[in-house]
């Protein structure tokens, strides 16, 4: 008996698959869906959980991830990330999921190690090749930053959604956190900002294919390069740009530091496009709700344009790193000299503690 291929099935040649948009299938995609950051903060507050002095990093910092020591030279980094589709094709969206998930790792000056899968996809709705694409691309970034897939987990749901838990290795002195900022270090940058607006605009098809080529582009690259310029120039305190935007993540790193930042607006990087679609009225909700968590932490002394990019939801966004002021210059150099971070830069400076968190100055 021959068998005969659905156009649907996962295997099925790319010339019999029916086309899928996956941008069609949610309003929020990418981490612009996460949970508002204030409504987090209250419903984490008050639920035991057991203590460990062997434990470096815990929920109570909101950090990047938990960070575990196994011993003198070893520590676990653990994390774990997922979000539903910020693009059309799911190959990319494999991709751009996957490096998020692994930035979290990175972001504290480590290096991944072992990966699970987390898939959450309607199969009687979606054809499953569309999975198969979208393990596809997060494999494509595992493999690229060297760690190794030991399975993952798969429900039935709607709209899909897809992410890694994540394992890494740090050796203990030298894990980076959002609490090492220290007075009179500079702040650097190392990915442009806008993903969230020229998401938005491509679902509203005011951005081109150029502009939205771009935003991809910035998503899918690994944040292993901005981790090995930590690591050589000492740094201690950083965060990723991811959900709550430069504004939420930026004060974050500040009040767990217990400094301020002074932020120059016009020498934040910003994506092509981005300022253009933010003159042309496209504002991510996103960019609001994260204006009502960080209100009371910012003080907004610039224009009202960049304001909207500070607070722009980033996915897989870049690192907000803080560097010895008299390195910030070559720190900067060497982003740029690897040719994947062109338009990283110092971007403001850490400052004794003041009334707010953080200052969005011109």
């Amino acid at each position: 008996m021959r068998l005969t291929m659905k156009k649907n099935d996962a295997t099925a040649p790319v010339e019999e698959r029916e086309p899928f948009d996956l941008l069609t299938t949610v309003e929020y995609g990418g981490c612009s869906a996460k949970l508002p950051a204030s409504k987090l903060t209250e419903l984490l507050s008050g639920i035991p959980m057991l203590k460990d002095n062997r434990v470096m990093v815990d929920v109570s910092t909101h950090d990047d991830a938990g960070v575990y020591r196994l011993n003198d030279d070893t520590a676990l980094i653990v994390t774990t990330d997922f979000f539903p589709p910020v693009c059309s094709d799911p190959f990319e969206f494999g991709q751009i999921a996957a490096a998020n998930s692994l930035s979290d790792v990175y972001a504290m000056g480590g290096r991944p190690l072992l990966v699970l899968n987390l898939n959450m996809f309607p199969a009687e709705k979606i054809p499953l090749w569309v999975l198969r694409e979208i393990l596809l691309g997060g494999q494509s970034k595992v493999n690229e930053a060297g760690a190794l897939t030991m399975g993952g987990h798969t429900i039935d749901d709607w709209p899909p959604k897809y992410g890694l838990a994540v394992v890494g290795t740090v050796e203990p002195d030298r894990l980076v956190t959002n609490s090492g900022a220290r007075v009179g270090q500079r702040l650097i940058l190392t990915k442009p900002l806008g993903t969230g607006i020229i998401i938005a605009g491509r679902r509203l098809e005011m951005a081109s294919d150029e502009v939205y080529r771009g935003a991809l582009e910035q998503m899918k690259l690994l944040n292993r390069t901005g981790a090995e310029v930590m690591r050589r120039f000492g740094v201690t305190g950083a965060t990723d740009v991811t959900g709550f935007g430069l504004l939420g993540h930026a004060a974050s790193m500040a009040d767990a530091s217990g400094v301020s930042f002074r932020i120059r607006a016009g020498a934040l990087p910003v994506l092509a496009g981005a300022m253009e679609l933010v003159a042309e009225g496209c504002i991510p909700g996103a960019v609001f709700r994260n204006l009502d968590h960080v209100r009371e932490r910012v003080s907004l002394e610039c224009d009202a344009d960049h304001r909207m990019l500070a607070l722009d939801a980033q996915t897989s966004g870049g690192l907000l790193m803080a560097v010895d002021a008299e390195r910030a210059d070559e720190a900067v150099a060497e982003l740029r000299a690897s040719g994947l971070h062109p338009q990283a830069a110092v971007v403001g400076e850490v400052v004794e503690r003041a009334d707010r968190s953080v200052y969005l100055l011109p």
